[in-house]
């Protein structure tokens, strides 16, 4: 074949298969033109009231979108970004000044124009100023509604109690100065929805440790704010119109107490005078299902050994302070009941030092004292420690000491030291914490643990004619003593609750 035969022959083929080609790319169909961006929404005029509240907008898309707004916003949307049509709902806050406001949110998407938002708000009201009404700081005895009972009497009403830890004596102490409000220590604002629910679990008595200090108006003067006052007493009256007892102190508040030297007895004193007495006063009214309790854990700050017989007869004379305080004040606090403390709370150092104030009415005092025996399966999340009882001696996770017979001998001092000398007790703390971080046999068996002991020293303080409060901090997770949760009052540990709850029967 011919070099001009062999090109001739090429050329045909390469025709064919350009035909071919073509033929095939006939056959596709042919490909859509682009679509148009789709981007609007059926409202981009909002007004809220000075309350604030939600409302709803359609956003109507094709493509992805945005929403922009400033960071710091009043208002926000419940979605910020996505593709096609939703429904965003936007969130304004109240309006807490007396001037209206406006934002806006920009509506983006790619290709498509820019959507203008805007948000209004109606002006919120002058805050008005409520003065603190003033108080005698004496008034006549009144009986009215404070039982002629004595405190083993009303101990015995007071069944098993709860406390409410971590949230009222939420303070934050850096370089000496104090802040900090009840959600401070990671726990929620407080709710009636969460006190109805201990109610409703069948404790009869909550102790609500209260913080005070970070709270003056005028740290000079220890003058507590208003406020404050007045939010505690919201919190007690969720409590009262449960029919329960409250127990409430003044909680660490900064560990001012924590000295008990004879060097600073009498300026310790003179403050603990200055704010019982606003406290006293503020709370006279209530009838006997409100206790005050006048100090909580007091020791040398750091030092947990045994305390010196300068530092008993101090703490003692804290006791005896807040007994004459209360009492000075008059009206029902002339018989109301009140708490006072071993020192640090603790069982032996109470029977060993511990003296009762005096007081001027009889019968209306109760001892308050803490249990939180063995330390390495209650408190201490680094010992390596998470079973209890007799059933585990002998397990490296065993602590070798504090089972039931410990606990039947300590509890069988204080009655016999305490209440058959006529002092009811108040088992202010106890708690066992959560090992959650365990997994397999060895949770199961420190749940079962944990259960029996809370169970036991329950059912072993009610034998006793003690009144045990369970320590509750809020925080249910790993190393916490939580029952609750804080936010919404459901139960986090039901087998933990019915622990304590079913000694009582």
């Amino acid at each position: 074949m011919t070099n001009q035969l062999k090109y001739v022959l090429l050329f045909a083929v390469f025709l064919l298969l350009m035909q071919l080609t073509a033929c095939n790319k006939g056959d596709e169909p042919s490909p859509d033109p682009e679509e148009e961006v789709i981007l609007s929404v059926d409202n981009s005029s909002l007004s809220f009231v000075a309350e604030g509240g939600t409302q709803e907008i359609a956003i109507s898309s094709n493509v992805i979108w945005k929403l922009q707004y400033e960071a710091d916003s009043w208002a926000k949307p419940s979605l910020q970004s996505t593709k096609g049509n939703a429904t965003v709902t936007i969130t304004a806050t109240e309006n807490e000044t007396t001037a209206e406001r406006q934002t806006t949110f920009q509506l983006t998407a790619a290709d498509a124009e820019a959507i203008t938002i805007t948000i209004n708000q109606e002006a919120g009201e002058e805050a008005v100023v409520v003065e603190e009404p003033e108080l005698e700081d004496f008034i006549e005895p009144d009986n009215t509604d404070m039982r002629s009972i004595t405190s083993m009497e009303l101990s015995a009403e007071m069944g098993i109690g709860w406390n409410m830890g971590n949230s009222l004596e939420a303070i934050i102490l850096n370089d000496g100065i104090l802040s900090g409000n009840e959600t401070s220590w990671g726990n929620a604002i407080i709710t009636k929805q969460l006190v109805d629910s201990i109610k409703k679990a069948g404790f009869n008595t909550i102790r609500l440790p209260v913080s005070w200090s970070h709270q003056f108006d005028d740290e000079a003067t220890y003058d507590i704010s208003y406020e404050w006052k007045l939010r505690v007493e919201e919190v007690v009256n969720y409590i009262l119109d449960n029919d329960m007892y409250v127990i409430m102190n003044i909680h660490w508040d900064g560990g001012w107490l924590d000295h008990p030297f004879y060097e600073n007895q009498d300026e310790l004193n003179e403050r603990q005078e200055i704010m019982w007495k606003q406290i006293a006063k503020f709370f006279r009214d209530y009838d006997d299902h409100l206790l005050f309790a006048g100090t909580n854990e007091v020791h040398v700050d750091g030092d947990y050994s045994d305390p010196s017989l300068e530092n008993v007869e101090v703490q003692n004379s804290f006791n005896q302070t807040f007994v004459n305080t209360v009492r000075a004040t008059g009206g029902r606090n002339s018989y109301r009941h009140l708490v006072v403390q071993t020192f640090n709370t603790n069982i032996t150092q109470g029977i060993n030092y511990f003296e009762v104030p005096e007081d001027n009415i009889e019968d209306r005092l109760h001892v308050e004292v803490h249990f939180y025996d063995p330390y390495q399966f209650t408190l201490d999340a680094n010992s390596g420690v998470y079973l209890w009882g007799e059933s585990n001696a002998g397990s490296t996770a065993h602590s070798g000491w504090g089972d039931e017979e410990w606990i039947d001998d300590i509890f069988g001092q204080v009655k016999t030291h305490f209440v058959d000398q006529g002092y009811p007790i108040i088992l202010g703390e106890y708690a066992a914490s959560l090992r959650s971080n365990l997994s397999g046999a060895a949770y199961d068996q420190h749940i079962e643990s944990r259960n029996h002991y809370l169970n036991y020293v329950t059912k072993t303080a009610l034998k006793n004619d003690m009144v045990p409060v369970y320590w509750d901090n809020g925080h249910t997770g790993d190393t916490g003593s939580g029952l609750f949760n804080r936010a919404d009052g459901s139960v986090a540990h039901p087998d933990a609750l019915e622990a304590i709850i079913s000694a009582k029967e």
